[in-house]
């Protein structure tokens, strides 16, 4: 499938689609984005479920799904990404930090994550996911603007400045509950951590279990003020 933005100013195409797609349905957003970008859009999950591919599975198959494996996941979230991979109709790619554990560690000084959490998702995040992008025009994320302040003013369509690429946010809308039913609905795939008290899950580091009743990203980065990984700002 090709893409079909070769001569589009993708900026002004973002900002237009932000408009018309406001109160579109998740699925009529990706249909949005697969019929505009083609091949040149890709999914990212962090596997704390299967949602986001399974509505984009619903509608086309083999879109491309980023997992960034930075190499501190609990064991459940890469076996939410296998099972991922094997049960909706998606394409599921990996993306290594350029530096394993062990090298980042001999470079930086063991357990950056605590020292320097900013650089350490630097490295494992945000520089991964840049290069896995490096071959598309338009990404889409599942952030919600009902998860935190910063994400408050999340546009279902947005331009990513520092990537330059058209980022899709399909479930920007959606409310914890809306993604509940869907998952109930749906049968959909959920990291099993999700039950045992890890509503928002990162890295096993710097992610605990939350109390009953707690904001559900008070686990992230629950000893510093850091709140976000920034994949998202």
């Amino acid at each position: 499938m090709e893409a079909k933005t070769d001569r589009v100013d993708l900026k002004a195409l973002a900002l237009e689609a932000a408009r018309e797609l406001a109160d579109a349905s998740p699925q009529q957003i990706l249909r949005w984005a697969v019929d505009t970008f083609g091949d040149r859009f890709v999914i990212s999950s962090s596997m704390g479920d299967g949602v986001l591919a399974s509505l984009a599975a619903s509608v086309a198959s083999g879109v491309d799904v980023v997992f960034l494996d930075t190499g501190y996941h609990f064991p459940e979230t890469i076996g939410t990404r296998d099972a991922v991979a094997q049960v909706y109709d998606v394409t599921v790619r990996t993306m290594l930090p350029l530096l394993t554990v062990a090298q980042q560690d001999a470079e930086h000084g063991a357990e950056l994550f605590a020292r320097d959490p900013d650089a350490c998702c630097a490295m494992r995040k945000v520089e991964p996911l840049t290069r896995a992008l490096a071959d598309y025009d338009a990404y889409a994320s599942g952030i919600r603007r009902d998860e935190s302040p910063t994400r408050a003013g999340t546009s279902v369509v947005e331009w990513d400045d520092k990537r330059g690429k058209v980022k899709v946010n399909p479930i920007a809308a959606w409310t914890q509950d809306d993604v509940d039913t869907y998952v109930q609905d749906n049968g959909i795939l959920v990291n099993p951590l999700a039950y045992d008290g890890y509503p928002s899950i990162g890295c096993a580091p710097c992610t605990r279990r939350v109390a009953p009743g707690d904001d559900p990203r008070a686990g992230r980065w629950a000893d510093s003020a850091k709140t976000e990984c920034g994949l998202h700002l």
